[in-house]
C-alpha cells in the first residue's frame, strides 16, 4: 500500500510517501515553506537519492499539492510511474474536541466536524482542512484519513479531562482537557513496548515530547489516562514561547495592572514566554540557551533548570497517577537530543529509582536505546519519535477497518 503523508501548516505543507509493503519505505519526502509569501521554497529529495531544492511560484495549498504531485511523478524526481498508484493519503488534524475521538476516514461530515473545532484551534484546523481539500482537488478518489492529535487522549477518565469549573461549562460547552502531541505520544508509546520486548498492555509509560512545544502524557495499558497540555497547547510544561501552567488570577491582575487586551494577553502568554521570556537572550530555542548557560549566563541556566523542574514535577505526579511505572520516555528534538537536559530532569532521583548511565546518555543516534543504569528500578529510554510513519500506519488501519 503508497500512503501519502500530508502536514498542512499556515504557510508550508510537509510531505512524505511511504510504501507500506516494502518494510515502510520511504519514497520521498520533502517540504514547501512561506507558501503565499515572498521566497517560497521546495525541498525534495527521494529514496534513489535524487534531492531538489529551490524557490517556486506556489501561492496556496492546493498549489503545493499539485508541485507534490509533479514531483512524485518525474521524470527524474518521480518515484510512481502515475499517480493512480497512490492507495491513500494521511493528515494530520490537531483539534478533534469530542467530535473526533480516533483516525476517520475523512467524509463530508468529519470536514464539518474539523471545522466546528476552528474556536479552539485557530491557528491550525483550518490549515489542516485547507490542506484535506487540495488533496481532494489535485488527487480525486483517493481516500484521505483525518489523524487527530487529540485522539490518542480520548481516553482519559473524566477526573483527568474535567477541570474545577461549573459542570455545565463542560456539558454545554466542552471545556475539558483534550491534550495535543498525540500522535507522538501513541507511536512513542507503541515503540517502547515493543522495543521492551513486553506486551503493552502490561506496561506503565511516561512520555515526555520535549521541544519548543512540550508535553507529557501518563500511559497505562497503551491507553492514555492523561496529559499536560488542555483546552489549547498552552497548559502544562514550561515550553519554548509558552508559559505553560500558570495562576489564572495572574492573567485577572495583568490585564487591570498594565491595562492589556484579550490579545495582549494571548500573545503575552503564547509567544513571550517560556524560556524565551525568562532567558531573555531572544531566543526560544534550548540550544541557544543552553550555549548561553554553558558560557555563564545566569538566566539561561536558571530557563534551563525551570524547564526540567517542570518535566520532574509531571514525572512524579505521573507515577502516582498510573500506580508505579515501568519505563520513561524521551521524544521530540530536545528530548532525543539534549544530554544536558535528560541528565537536568532526572538530576538526584536515584532514591525515587531513577539512575541515568552518563555514558549511555552521552550517546547520540536515531536509533531507540536505553539510557538508564542496570540497577536503574525504572528503565529510561530515548525514542525518536516518527509523526509521519504514526499518520502512515493509523491511515493503513483506518482502511482496513
Amino acid at each position: 500500500m503508497i500512503i501519502l503523508v500530508i502536514n498542512a501548516g499556515s504557510s508550508s505543507v510537509k510531505f512524505t510517501l511511504f510504501d507500506m509493503s516494502d518494510n515502510k519505505k520511504v519514497l520521498a519526502n520533502g517540504l514547501i515553506e512561506r507558501i503565499g509569501l515572498e521566497g517560497t521554497s521546495v525541498k525534495y529529495s527521494n529514496h534513489k537519492d535524487y534531492k531538489y531544492q529551490d524557490k517556486v511560484p506556489v501561492k496556496n495549498p492546493q498549489d503545493a499539492v499539485k508541485l507534490v504531485a509533479k514531483f512524485l511523478v518525474g521524470e527524474e524526481s518521480g518515484v510512481l510511474k502515475k499517480l493512480e498508484e497512490i492507495d491513500a493519503i494521511g493528515h494530520r488534524v490537531v483539534h478533534g474536541m469530542e467530535k473526533i475521538q480516533k483516525p476517520e476516514r475523512i467524509t463530508e461530515q468529519v470536514k464539518e466536524a474539523i471545522k466546528e473545532c476552528f474556536s479552539v484551534s485557530p491557528l491550525h484546523n483550518p490549515h489542516n482542512l485547507a490542506g484535506v481539500e487540495a488533496c481532494e482537488a489535485v488527487l480525486p478518489g483517493v481516500p484521505n484519513v483525518g489523524v487527530f492529535d487529540t485522539a490518542f487522549h480520548s481516553t482519559m477518565p473524566p477526573r483527568a479531562y474535567l477541570y474545577g469549573l461549573p459542570y455545565n461549562l463542560y456539558a454545554e460547552d466542552r471545556i475539558r482537557r483534550y491534550g495535543f502531541h498525540g500522535t507522538s505520544h501513541a507511536y512513542v508509546s507503541r515503540a517502547a513496548a515493543a522495543f521492551d520486548g513486553r506486551p503493552p498492555q502490561n506496561l506503565r509509560i511516561i512520555t515526555c515530547h520535549l521541544g519548543n512545544g512540550a508535553s507529557m502524557a501518563a500511559v497505562k495499558g497503551g491507553i492514555c489516562q492523561d496529559t499536560s497540555m488542555g483546552l489549547t497547547p498552552l497548559e502544562g510544561l514550561l515550553m519554548g514561547t509558552r508559559s505553560g501552567d500558570l495562576d489564572p488570577a495572574i492573567l485577572l491582575h495583568l490585564m487591570k495592572l498594565k491595562n492589556l487586551s484579550v490579545q495582549d494577553v494571548d500573545n503575552l502568554l503564547n509567544k513571550q514566554s517560556g524560556v524565551l521570556g525568562l532567558a531573555g537572550v531572544g531566543s526560544s530555542d534550548l540550544r541557544d540557551i543552553e550555549e548561553a548557560a554553558d558560557k555563564g549566563d545566569k538566566k539561561c541556566a536558571m530557563a534551563l533548570e525551570a524547564y526540567a523542574y517542570r518535566v520532574r514535577k509531571y514525572i512524579g505526579s505521573y507515577i502516582a497517577a498510573l500506580g508505579g511505572l515501568d519505563i520513561l520516555v524521551f521524544t521530540a528534538g530536545a528530548g532525543e537530543n539534549s544530554v544536558t537536559l535528560r541528565a537536568a530532569v532526572l538530576a538526584d532521583l536515584e532514591e525515587v529509582g531513577f539512575k541515568l548511565d552518563p555514558a549511555r546518555n552521552a550517546v547520540r543516534s536515531p536509533e531507540i536505546r536505553v539510557i538508564s543504569a542496570d540497577d536503574s528500578r525504572y528503565k529510561v529510554l530515548v525514542v525518536p519519535t516518527n509523526e509521519e510513519l504514526a499518520i502512515a500506519e493509523f491511515t493503513q488501519e483506518v482502511l482496513a477497518s
